[in-house]
């Protein structure tokens, strides 16, 4: 099943249309990354979903749900976390979310039990100081935890990690993998080592269209290619490998880049064992989301 689907989205700003016939599918359960440029749409793309912004053409449902401008009752199916989240700075943490669970009409008991919960998720259990005194990082937390709060089946975060240290990014990056277990998370970036750490999901989005989507497994299957990185121990020994094999070419410092099927590999191999060439490794590379990405905008 999928939690959101969006069917031929456009948008444009005056002259510029930022969403051209935006297709998209995010799976129930799914971890799904958003990536883009800046100025792809992923945002629009994002406030569209909540009901903030009206749509020129093109649905979106939500668990099933068709969205209408300014009838945003699919909301009670969203948790979002902007990329900078404001808070009332005089609260501390607790406080912040017993506010928001009266607002959202979940009993005293539930708040406080949901509550403690969602602050030992994000790290914040036993935090009393006032939010004013919060860091970025502790920041990005608490608003995890305010979306997740009436349990969405749906939490975006628009470039949660945008902002962060790299200790922050990665303990960010470990509260939305745990929360897949109750709901499906979507959060746009254009921080790709960020998508590839927890992502089942993806979709690339340029000139406001998703030019690439689906699990990130199948995408990498379908661009693998039959390349392979060797790494010689000695300098000395290049010249031979080269010589004798016309297929393989220079990759940088004692590496060679084997373009070809398993059968070349093993012929390698073989005159690589015959005359004792010690390796530091052959590997099978992978395709990366950088190199992917770079595909897809035609750079």
């Amino acid at each position: 099943m999928d939690m959101l689907r969006i069917t031929g989205l456009k948008k444009r700003f005056g002259d510029k249309e930022v969403l051209r016939g935006l297709e998209l599918s995010v799976p129930e359960h799914s971890i799904f990354g958003l990536i883009g440029r800046n100025g792809a749409g992923k945002t629009t793309t994002m406030k569209t979903v909540l009901g903030l912004l009206k749509a020129d053409a093109g649905e979106i449902a939500v668990a099933g749900e068709k969205v209408s401008y300014g009838q945003t009752g699919t909301n009670r199916h969203i948790g979002y976390l902007p990329d900078v989240p404001e808070f009332y700075p005089c609260m501390n943490a607790p406080e912040y979310l017993a506010f928001c669970g009266e607002i959202t009409g979940m009993s005293r008991s539930d708040i406080r039990a949901r509550g403690d919960e969602l602050l030992k998720l994000v790290g914040l259990e036993g935090e009393k100081h006032r939010i004013r005194g919060f860091s970025r990082g502790m920041k990005q937390r608490l608003g995890i935890a305010q979306a997740l709060l009436n349990r969405p089946k749906l939490l975006i975060c628009d470039e949660p990690t945008s902002a962060l240290d790299p200790v922050g990014r990665r303990e960010l990056l470990e509260i939305l993998k745990a929360a897949r277990g109750e709901t499906t998370v979507i959060f746009s970036t254009h921080i790709l080592a960020d998508v590839e750490r927890i992502c089942t999901d993806v979709a690339f989005l340029e000139n406001g269209k998703a030019e690439l989507q689906g699990p990130l497994e199948d995408i990498r299957a379908r661009y693998r290619r039959d390349e392979y990185l060797l790494e010689v121990e000695n300098e000395a020994d290049l010249p031979r490998l080269l010589q004798a094999f016309p297929a393989l070419e220079p990759a940088g410092e004692n590496l060679l880049r084997l373009r070809g099927k398993e059968q070349a590999v093993f012929e390698v191999l073989g005159f690589v064992t015959e005359r004792r060439i010690p390796l530091l490794k052959m590997e099978r590379t992978e395709p990366t989301l950088e190199t992917l990405f770079m595909e897809v905008v035609g750079k």
